[in-house]
């Protein structure tokens, strides 16, 4: 399922010609990412490492951490696109790839 996302966001990211809806895509990848990282590092009937008691089929928390800075850095850069996107916008008045290149170039 989150390769499929993963395939719908680039997808989106092919065929979007407006830089908000390429950043929304952006973001879908990368939730779609973080979903298909954690699917891989589940375990059957695994337990929370914070759990007392019964540790023998802990889950390994270093892939929940690691997503978890993922998810953190991957909104701060979103932040940062949508106001780089902004600054585009009062610039060249419009949000679409094409035309902002042909009024550089």
């Amino acid at each position: 399922m989150s390769l499929l996302t993963v395939a719908l966001g680039l997808y989106g990211l092919a065929m979007s010609k407006n830089i908000i809806k390429s950043i929304i895509c952006l973001q879908i990848m990368e939730s779609a990412i973080v979903l298909l990282y954690l699917s891989f590092a589940d375990k059957k009937n695994g337990i929370s490492p914070i759990h007392p008691g019964n540790l023998t089929n802990m889950v390994d928390p270093l892939p929940q951490a690691l997503m978890i800075t993922t998810i953190i850095i991957g909104s701060a850069i979103s932040a940062l696109a949508l106001m780089i996107s902004i600054k585009i916008y009062h610039h060249y008045e419009t949000l679409n790839w094409q035309e902002i290149m042909e009024k550089d170039g």
